[in-house]
């Protein structure tokens, strides 16, 4: 049987690794390394999104935004799936390299969807363009609780864009091409910034769940203590990673199929599987000697 298009690319990416050190690094937020964005569209009906994991919480609500032919304000839905999550790095990565909440995003967004290897043209880049409107118009609240305390940015990630409705889309589509990040959330990610490896970041690109697991064990396991492996259960994975999914059964063959796709991008992870959960142990982050100093924050 010839391997699909996405076995083809995993394979080609994890040949590279060892010999080609990541030139093009990408970043996200460590409380997003920590929960998630929904995996799939909940539909415009749905305003709210919230997930806690351990002590971390996020609450993202969906925004609105003035439609520039229209003249009046329409709701845009949720960010979600693996696009969302592919645009809030890139935003990340602008901002810390350029040192400035505000830039601009058309010609380096572009690069960057073809440098990862999706079509600048069609259904892909509009699916991009579309996510990136919905996180500049939501509210993403980021949160840590510590004993009785709590310490939250409570703000939109992105505080100003300027949008656009090309007449030369195929579809109708409304996508900023300047936006400039909250003063709080850029003092917040130049602290908590989880750096990623871009190469990993383009292999994974097909599954939001993959992109999940790959940022949580960069975050992660660097952080586990050397001789001291820390069990989460199946049940913790569960919930952190399994929204959607009803039977754990379902859940634990779709988790185990995805760490297997990010275990190639993060070789350098140590990990157990058995009945019990995942085991983790001390393990070398995916990029190495540039790594943002990001404090410890408590988990579970």
């Amino acid at each position: 049987m010839k391997p699909t298009p996405i076995q083809l690319r995993l394979i080609s990416s994890n040949a590279a690794i060892p010999n080609t050190p990541p030139d093009e690094i990408t970043y996200q937020h460590t409380v997003l390394c920590q929960t998630c964005l929904p995996y799939r569209d909940p539909g415009i009906a749905t305003r709210r999104w919230e997930r806690r994991q351990g002590h971390v919480h996020l609450l993202v609500s969906a925004g609105e935004a003035l439609h520039p032919m229209e003249k009046r304000y329409v709701e845009l839905g949720l960010p979600c799936g693996p696009k969302a999550r592919i645009v809030m790095m890139h935003l990340n990565a602008q901002a810390i390299k350029k040192q400035s909440p505000t830039f601009e995003v058309e010609d380096s967004l572009t690069a960057f969807v073809k440098r990862i290897g999706l079509s600048a043209h069609g259904r892909d880049i509009r699916t991009v363009k579309d996510q990136l409107s919905r996180l500049s118009a939501a509210t993403i609240r980021l949160a840590v609780t510590q004993e009785d305390r709590a310490y939250q940015i409570n703000t939109q990630i992105v505080t100003a864009f300027d949008l656009w409705f090309p007449k030369n889309e195929g579809q109708r589509v409304l996508w900023p091409s300047t936006v400039r990040l909250s003063e709080e959330y850029f003092q917040s990610l130049t602290r908590h910034a989880v750096p990623l490896n871009e190469d990993a970041v383009s292999t994974l690109s097909h599954s939001a769940m993959a992109l999940d697991i790959y940022a949580w064990m960069a975050q992660r396991l660097h952080r586990v203590p050397l001789g001291k492996p820390q069990l989460v259960s199946w049940k913790s994975l569960k919930d952190q990673f399994g929204c959607g999914y009803k039977q754990m059964n379902n859940f634990r063959k779709i988790f185990l199929a995805a760490l297997r796709q990010v275990h190639t991008q993060y070789r350098g992870a140590k990990i157990n599987i058995d009945d019990r959960g995942m085991t983790l142990y001390h393990s070398p982050p995916p990029v190495q000697g540039r790594i943002v100093t990001v404090p410890a924050l408590p988990e579970k």
